[in-house]
Parts: structure tokens; sequence; C-alpha cells
């Protein structure tokens, strides 16, 4: 898989499944732009974009992917500094549990805001570039939650649930324009937001995977840079489960 002259865009690129997006389709020649709230974290994703590919562009663009204006700003800021957008990656994503009976409105709202209203901001924002340039790919990162459900979790899994949703309908508006639309759903990631679990859920977890451990941020990447590629070019529309093989 090459990516050369290719432009990028990572929502959540500032760690964890996010930088691990943006290296890989970087290493492999695409030109990233990474957005997300903390500036110095988005930074040093781009020092390790660096580190892979010399030479390699990358655009650092601070912005909360919840606010619908920002992301528009965000991919009209690539466009104009990197000279398209040929694969986008809305990644950005997280995580407030709290059992039904004991969950404010507000968690619910959030997470809506975060997981599924920054998707859709995204893909509208980025179909007008890529419906021009008659073509491209975009890839939404779920959760097999959003698959299985779990207790504790009902906003965040109905959050991921509802991408699925989303990809289908796009895939279905946008095949025509030869934009492609697909989705990843990983399970337990070594990432910072599993690090908060407790020691005895994450071993529960850990052992319900065939593999026997959990996932790194590259398992999910060298997905979603597949989703990318030509070798994908008539793949759109679906949901390849990342997660050591929990859901079969």
């Amino acid at each position: 898989m090459t990516f050369d002259g290719r432009v990028a865009l990572v929502t959540g690129a500032s760690r964890g499944i996010g930088r691990a997006v943006a290296v890989d389709l970087c290493g492999k020649g695409a030109d990233v732009a990474l957005i997300g709230r903390d500036a110095a974290a988005l930074a040093e994703t781009a020092l390790a974009c660096g580190a892979v590919r010399s030479g390699a562009r990358t655009l650092v663009v601070v912005a909360d992917v919840a606010d619908r204006a920002a992301v528009e700003g965000a991919v009209d800021e690539t466009v104009e500094k990197l000279g398209g957008i040929h694969f986008a990656i809305a990644n950005a994503g997280q995580s407030v549990d709290a059992l039904l009976l004991r969950m404010k409105p507000e968690i619910l709202e959030q997470m809506l805001s975060v997981n599924l209203k920054s998707a859709f901001y995204l893909c509208g924002a980025v179909a007008k570039p890529m419906m021009r340039q008659r073509g491209g790919s975009i890839v939404l990162v779920s959760s097999i939650v959003g698959i299985t459900g779990n207790a504790g979790q009902a906003a965040y899994a109905a959050s991921k649930a509802g991408l699925f949703g989303l990809l289908k309908s796009l895939a279905k508006e946008l095949g025509s324009r030869n934009i492609r639309v697909n989705a990843v759903a990983p399970g337990i990631i070594e990432t910072a937001m599993t690090e908060k679990m407790p020691a005895a859920m994450r071993e529960y977890v850990v052992k319900q995977t065939a593999l026997g451990r959990p996932g790194k941020p590259e398992d999910v990447s060298g997905v979603v840079s597949f989703l990318c590629s030509d070798a994908a070019g008539y793949i759109t529309g679906q949901t390849i489960v990342v997660d050591g093989g929990v859901v079969m």
C-alpha cells in the first residue's frame, strides 16, 4: 500500500489509535492533517510522523470536533494547505461510564456529540472535496461495544452503534461518486481510555479474546490503512471487527 500524493485527515490524532493511524498513513506516503484539542500531543504525533518518513508534510489543526463550524474549518484548512483530502478517519471518541439509572442527561449529550455528531460533521465536510476529486475513502472508528452493548456503557454503546447506521447510509449516498465509507470496531486496545479500566474488568475482557491479549493501536491502524487503499476499492458500507476474537 502506497499513498504517495494523497492527503489524509485524522480526528483524535493526539494519541492512541488516532496517532497510530496517522503515523501508519504517513509512513506509507500520505500527507496528514492532525485534528484534536491537545496542541502539545498533536505536535508529538507530527514528530512521530516525521520520524517514519523524511519530508512528510503534516498539518496540526487544534479544533473541537463536536463543533460543526470547527470541523468545517479544519477541512477547509486541510484542502487549502495540503491540496485536498483523499482519506478521512473519524477517530475522535470518549467514554464516560454510568448505569442507566444514574446517567445524567449531559453524559448522553456528551457521548453523542463527541462520538457520533462529530463523525456526521466530518463526513459532511469532506464529502464536498471528495466529490470534486471524484473519489475518496472515509473510515469511522466505532467499537465492539456498539455491537454487543455493555452494562454501564449505554450512552457510549448507543453513540458508537449510531456510526453503523451512518456509514451504511453514506455508503449508499456517496457510492456513485466513488467515495467509500467503512468502519472498524476495535475491542480492548491498549490506549489511555482502557488504562482507566479496573484491573479485574480488564483481565476478564482479555480472557474473552481468542488471542488472549489486548490489542495495540497498530493492530487497528493497519486495517484502517487497508480500507483507505486501492486494495479495498470494492469494499464499502462494511465494518471490520478488530477485537482479537471476541465477537464471532
